[in-house]
């Protein structure tokens, strides 16, 4: 037999999760190997009719101090650290009565579900386990003799490898647990660090940490050549990483991307207040818009670019029905994502089999705080999210014509969507609906002049006399640097304008404004989105 085998003699286990626990300790008895446990844990396996010693008959020393000091004990860490072939650590081991201890099951005290749970600053500080991380990194650090399992998804892997090797495990498993067990310490440290940062509003901790479960490999990354995996971090926020996946196929890494980007988007419309859909391709929207139902949104949405549409991604805002389902497979989509569907619903969009459909159960709140991570060569850019509304500005008319009711309602809908597009962004908006949108260019001209032509396509492919931007209003994420952008916003035909303003040329743009008579705000908080 290869591969360094380590006969498994004594377990040590103590979980918090005990799902399966009982079926692994029948099953490591009958292999032979002696059951040391913990508190609730020894409880469990002993009401089972199982042998089990306790960790202080092994220590010598009770449980104390409320359960905070019952493992951290010579007599446990020695028997994880111990080299079994080291005679110097034979002889210790001899001198001071330690056994090994060949096997660690053990998962950390449930802290991130605690925290979700909106739970006191007492109950998150009791569910930080001290003990378990100590013996998983001592297990982990010796795993050339000791196998350490963090999950109950590994047990099975444990049994089979003692059922091959009569009673052993090999050095391969042992190795792959041992990373694993690592990567899940530094994981469960890094949402208690993060917590500790946000409980006391540090913007920038002297280290950050960032960890995650996988949820799954993907097939490829951005690109085919590319390598990519999903993983699901403690933050509760709805989203594509809680979301219920009903049916189709595997998510690709650029559909998790756009959907994400759909659903972030769409989160800014009330469903109390409005019906809403947002179309997304290439995690930009290429299309949005509210109505009095579903079906008016997303058919207002996908007039804005039906070209763009094919093949997108589809968010609403309110419970997917039947009516909107259909209308929505009348044209290739790859993901629609809502808070929850209907059963006819679900049973229209069953029809198309590659079609993703994800449930999220409820829509992010736009307001809430949190941060957002960006790797570059070398670091990590970390900032908090962008949490700004457009109804909660103030808005500042710079014109001295007013906007309408009509045009303000309109410029707020544009701003915010603007806040979804990767700059440089420019967005017409008419009648609650994106009528042409013009994304991440170097220039916000060329943005201006790209959404004023995708609207002139829309005219031409619907057979409409003019534009729609005839009348329509503008948005743009960030000021105009000069005249020249909002100059092609009003040959297009916008009648008002809302922007951030701050430019050193702002007169000269108001200028331009009052001139062509059209009406101008300043919301004085800026939207760029890398």
């Amino acid at each position: 037999m290869t591969d360094h085998p380590r006969k498994v003699t004594r377990a040590l286990l103590s979980v918090s999760d005990k799902s399966g626990l009982i079926e692994f300790a029948r099953a490591l008895s009958a292999h032979g190997v002696d059951l040391v446990s913990t508190g609730g844990t020894a409880k469990a396996i002993a009401a089972a009719g199982l042998k089990v010693s306790d960790v202080s008959d092994l220590t010598g020393f009770p449980e104390m101090m409320d359960g905070r000091v019952k493992t951290l004990h010579p007599k446990v860490h020695g028997g994880l650290l111990a080299i079994r072939d080291n005679a110097e650590h034979k002889k210790a081991m001899a001198d001071h009565g330690i056994v090994q201890i060949d096997l660690l099951v053990v998962n950390l005290y449930p802290f991130e579900e605690t925290v979700a749970k909106n739970a006191s600053w007492e109950d998150c500080i009791e569910n930080i386990d001290i003990g378990g991380p100590a013996m998983i990194r001592a297990a982990s650090k010796n795993h050339d003799d000791v196998t350490v399992v963090v999950e109950p998804s590994d047990y099975q892997s444990v049994l089979d490898e003692l059922a091959t090797n009569k009673g052993a495990t090999t050095q391969t498993l042992r190795r792959r647990l041992a990373a694993k067990a690592y990567a899940r310490t530094a994981a469960y440290d890094a949402a208690i660090s993060n917590w500790f940062a946000e409980q006391l509003k540090l913007e920038a901790p002297d280290f950050r940490a960032v960890g995650g479960k996988l949820v799954e490999a993907l097939r490829y990354g951005e690109n085919p050549h590319q390598t990519a995996a999903f993983y699901r971090t403690p933050e509760l926020r709805p989203g594509v990483a809680s979301a219920r996946q009903v049916q189709g196929k595997q998510l690709s890494y650029n559909n998790i991307n756009d959907t994400d980007a759909a659903y972030e988007a769409i989160a800014e419309f009330d469903p109390k207040r409005t019906a809403a859909c947002v179309i997304v391709k290439h995690a930009n929207p290429c299309g949005v818009a509210e109505g009095g139902n579903l079906v008016e949104a997303y058919r207002k949405a996908l007039a804005c670019d039906s070209t763009s549409a094919f093949g997108g991604i589809v968010a609403l805002n309110r419970t997917l029905d039947a009516e909107t389902a259909k209308v929505i497979t009348e044209i290739f989509t790859e993901v629609i994502v809502a808070p929850d569907a209907t059963d006819d619903a679900i049973a229209i969009v069953a029809a198309k089999k590659n079609l993703r459909l994800l449930l999220a159960g409820s829509l992010p709140d736009p307001r809430a705080a949190g941060f957002t991570a960006k790797t570059v060569a070398g670091g990590l850019l970390v900032q908090s999210r962008d949490n700004a509304v457009v109804d909660d500005m103030t808005l500042k008319v710079v014109t001295k014509r007013q906007p309408t009711e009509a045009e303000l309602r309109d410029l707020k809908f544009a701003f915010r969507v603007a806040k979804h597009i990767k700059s440089n962004t420019i967005v017409y908006a008419k009648d609650l609906a994106t009528v042409g949108v013009g994304a991440g260019q170097m220039s916000r001209i060329d943005s201006a002049r790209i959404a004023a032509r995708k609207a002139q396509d829309a005219a031409t492919e619907m057979k409409l006399a003019e534009p729609m931007t005839k009348g329509s209003v503008v948005a743009s994420d960030a000021f105009f640097p000069f005249a020249d952008g909002l100059l092609v916003a009003i040959e297009a035909g916008a009648t008002a304008v809302i922007q951030p303003g701050g430019s050193v040329r702002d007169d000269e743009v108001i200028k331009a404004a009052d001139d062509a008579g059209i009406a101008m705000v300043f919301t004085g908080v800026r939207h760029f989105k890398h």
